[in-house]
């Protein structure tokens, strides 16, 4: 029974959990009235959860709206809609909105819905003062109560008449802003307002104009008044006077400040008026302003004056601006339409005029010195004028220039550039020199005392023709230089080096040795040299010829070795030949003697070492055997040699063990090395003869060999 009730509980839970399925379809948020709405109007945002469910059965429903991602609403409800109400719709409402719905664990979300609450809340302005003095400062405050930032405020200062005056203060963090307005110099009665603006999705949103607030403003003192006497149209001569006067409320710190364009002629401080007068002159004619300044405030006023000419600036005038020295010079001073005036003619100086005459007319005979500036004045009723200045001109005729290479020396290198200078000692500048090349005019120059000219033209012709002319605007007119004549050097240009004999010379013999070159102009400095660790001068000489030969006497072994020469001349270009060999070799003479010396010593040595065989032989034999003067046995010399039939290739001859030793005396003859006639000299030359027993024995014997050319 139990187990049948368990079962059937279970199943009616299947069935009930079977029961609760639902889905959300989809998730609605919607604007009452619209999306654009007034500022001030109510507002309503309500969002609707479209859900399917398998049975009817009750759903709680969490419902959140957000505002440009932030919390603005949540409600929970069994229904399926939810209402957010605004009762007056502020601009800070507009934005984009959107909304979820949770339900048993799932969520729905909405789209975004953009809402526009259009106009801006009234701002509020205040002023921290209502009565101003001019120079002084008004704090304004502008606020948006009902508005969030970030916002911009503009101030305006509207004055009668003129256009009002704005200012624009963008706040991000508060919904107010202050400034600051300078009260200036015409500001009776001042009045302000502001608005505020907000940046919105289609651009830029204004409020309405804030209340007016009026500020009254006094005046610390009057605008100047600026007046002159007798009047602001006198006469040069004249006295002119000017007066600057105020009214102010407090006297202490007011100051008056008198000037004429921008240098001030006079100034007072603590009082209320000021006066300045002066001999009126064309100069003084113009603008005149009076400032009063106390404090920050500043008025001033302005006055313009004419003064009429009384008469007109002196000419000066010259008979000649530009005359030889020695010349008469007459200057005279003169006022169109005036006769009757004190004149006096000076010369201008960097250390002030200097008074020549006091007359119209002024007779000078001139020098060069008298050259500069003159200018006259006139005098009429106390009134001074001045001319324009005269510039005179005296001049010393040139002297004969002299015409010079830069360098000093009159020679040039081909290929190079020739630089002349053409100098005149006396002569007033500026001079003007010309320079010809031949008859050619190559170049005009104009300058105080001298010019030069570069000619980098030089031909291997140009060996002359050069002058000058020098004139300035003396009468004499022109001077011309003696010709100058440039030598053009021609470098040096490939230096050969060659010897006689080539290649080898005998030792003691003399070489000449030969350096020339192709081109070069002379003289021409030849040097030779030989090649060791360092270079080593041997021979130096100067020819007015393109080539010279130097004999060097009696070669040694010690002169072999490489040798080069090396050219130059006044072009300064040393030019290097290429270098030669010279082998110093023996001369047939001394090769001969050295050979005899060599065969001679070889033939002692030969002597010396069969003596010493011998010698060897007998101390190996024993004591010597003396042996009887009779000649060697015939069969001795004949005997034929016998092969020993123990040895194949052992050939036995006289039993020289057994033999006897005996010593002979030899007459060598020699013949000389350089064929001279026979001499005899006798060298006593030991030779071992071996004796058999069996032979009898041979007496000694001196035997005499001479040289000869044709000796065997």
């Amino acid at each position: 029974m139990y187990l049948a009730l368990l079962v059937i509980f279970l199943q009616c839970s299947e069935v009930y959990a079977q029961g609760k399925v639902f889905t959300f379809n989809r998730v609605e948020i919607r604007v009452q009235p619209s999306v654009k709405v007034k500022n001030g109007a109510p507002m309503s945002i309500s969002c609707h959860a479209d859900i399917s469910k398998n049975t009817d059965f009750q759903l709680k429903h969490n419902f959140t709206i957000f505002k440009d991602g932030k919390l603005v609403f949540m409600t929970v409800s069994d229904k399926e809609d939810a209402w957010y109400e605004i009762p007056a719709a502020k601009s800070s409402d507009t934005g984009d909105y959107e909304c979820t719905v949770k339900a048993d664990g799932k969520l729905g979300f909405s789209n975004s819905i953009y809402v526009w609450v259009a106009g801006m809340t009234k701002p509020i302005l205040t002023a921290d003062k209502k009565e101003v003095v001019e120079g002084e400062v008004v704090k304004l405050r502008c606020e948006l109560p009902e508005e969030v930032p970030p916002l911009e405020f503009v101030f305006r200062k509207i004055k009668t008449n003129s256009a009002p005056k704005e200012k624009r203060v963008p706040e991000q963090n508060q919904n107010f802003s202050e400034v600051e307005y300078y009260v200036e110099e015409g500001d009776n009665i001042l009045q302000f307002d502001c608005f505020g603006k907000r940046q919105v999705r289609s651009g830029w949103e204004s409020s309405q104009h804030s209340n007016r607030t009026l500020v009254t403003v006094k005046e610390p003192f009057i605008k100047p008044t600026l007046i002159t006497k007798p009047s602001n149209n006198v006469t040069e001569g004249d006295q002119i006077e000017f007066e600057c006067s105020t009214v102010v409320a407090q006297i202490r710190d007011i100051e008056i400040i008198f000037q004429k364009n921008r240098t001030i002629l006079n100034s007072v401080r603590d009082k209320k008026f000021l006066r300045y007068s002066t001999v009126a002159t064309q100069e003084d004619s113009g603008e005149y302003l009076c400032k009063v300044e106390q404090g920050t405030v500043s008025k001033t006023s302005k006055l313009n004056v004419f003064v009429s000419e009384l008469f007109p600036r002196p000419t000066l005038s010259a008979s000649m601006t530009k005359l030889d020295e020695s010349k008469d010079l007459i200057l005279s001073c003169s006022i169109n339409g005036v006769r009757r005036a004190n004149f006096s003619i000076l010369r201008k100086s960097p250390s002030g005029d200097v008074l020549l005459k006091n007359s119209r007319v002024l007779p000078i005979k001139v020098s060069v010195n008298d050259t500069g500036f003159y200018t006259c004045k006139a005098e009429v009723k106390g009134i001074v004028k001045e001319s324009k200045s005269v510039r005179i001109n005296v001049y010393a005729p040139v002297s004969k220039p002299t015409l010079s290479v830069v360098s000093g020396s009159p020679e040039v290198v081909l290929g190079k550039p020739l630089q002349l200078i053409c100098h005149s000692v006396m002569g007033t500048p500026p001079i003007t020199f010309t320079f010809y090349k031949g008859d050619e005019i190559k170049k005009n120059v104009t300058n105080d005392t001298y010019a030069t000219f570069l000619d980098e033209d030089i031909g291997l012709n140009d060996n002359g023709g050069y002058k000058c002319d020098a004139r300035n605007n003396h009468s004499s007119g022109v001077k011309t230089s003696n010709i100058l004549n440039v030598t053009v050097i021609v470098p040096i240009r490939d230096a050969s080096l060659g010897s006689i004999p080539y290649g080898e010379v005998e030792v003691g013999s003399d070489t000449a040795f030969l350096c020339s070159v192709k081109e070069g102009s002379w003289p021409i400095d030849f040097k030779f040299f030989k090649k060791t660790d360092h270079e080593v001068l041997l021979h130096e000489v100067r020819e007015y010829s393109d080539r010279t030969i130097w004999h060097k006497k009696t070669m040694k072994r010690r002169d072999t070795g490489t040798y080069y020469c090396m050219a130059s001349n006044r072009a300064s270009v040393d030019v290097r030949s290429r270098p030669i060999t010279i082998s110093v070799i023996l001369a047939v003479w001394q090769k001969g003697v050295i050979a005899a010396f060599v065969l001679t010593a070889m033939a002692g040595a030969g002597a010396v070492a069969l003596w010493w065989f011998l010698r060897k032989k007998k101390k190996a034999k024993g004591p010597s055997m003396e042996m009887s003067g009779s000649p060697l046995a015939p069969n001795l010399t004949s005997e034929k040699l016998t092969r020993q039939p123990s040895d194949g290739n052992y050939y036995s001859g006289p039993d020289l063990e057994s033999a006897e030793v005996d010593y002979t005396e030899v007459e060598v003859s020699t013949l000389d090395p350089h064929r001279a006639p026979e001499q005899k000299g006798t060298e006593t030359v030991y030779s071992e003869i071996r004796k058999t027993n069996n032979d009898s024995m041979e007496n000694r014997n001196s035997q005499r060999i001479y040289g000869h050319p044709d000796a065997t």
